[in-house]
């Protein structure tokens, strides 16, 4: 796994042992599976961790008791190749409305072969978000960011090997 950080982004990627689809599909259709549970802004445990498949669909956390937490807006789904994300949460890990200040995430799937894909993520323009966007930077580039998710996202696939 690499990972790089520019001044306004962050850029993360591993290279999974699935072909471009599937690879996809799990990102999108399992991300409860790998999004660690103590990143929550819920104030009771999450359920789970839906992401809508569509352009204009959310990806948010559902909470055990019914509540939502939508922190982040689908604003490009082009299966398997990419989607585009904006990240909905402020330099103070609260939700964040204004959509001006918001950066977003692009994540890749590249086909390395017909059985291994490269997924990389980018998240920019996190000055978007104001006074004190490099905590959200430091936050998505450190040990409990990007990397994190992707380690978790990749031993998914080795655990069917």
């Amino acid at each position: 796994m690499s990972t790089q950080g520019a001044d306004t982004s962050v850029r993360a990627s591993i290279v999974v042992e699935a072909p471009i689809a599937r690879a996809f599909k799990v990102f999108t259709e399992d991300f409860s599976s790998f999004k660690p549970a103590e990143h929550n802004m819920l104030g009771v445990e999450i359920a789970e961790t839906v992401f809508e498949p569509r352009v204009g669909g959310f990806l948010y956390d559902r909470g055990v008791d019914g509540s939502v937490c939508r922190w982040a807006r689908v604003l490009a789904y082009d299966p398997p190749n990419r989607v585009l994300l904006s990240w909905n949460i402020s330099p103070q890990w609260q939700i964040e409305d204004d959509p001006k200040r918001t950066s977003e995430w692009e994540v890749r799937f590249i086909a390395e072969s017909s059985q291994r894909t490269r997924v990389e993520i980018e998240h920019r323009h996190l000055d978007r978000h104001g006074e004190g966007w490099q905590g959200v930077r430091e936050g998505v580039a450190g040990e409990q960011g990007w990397p994190l998710y992707l380690q978790r996202y990749a031993n998914l696939f080795a655990k069917e090997q």
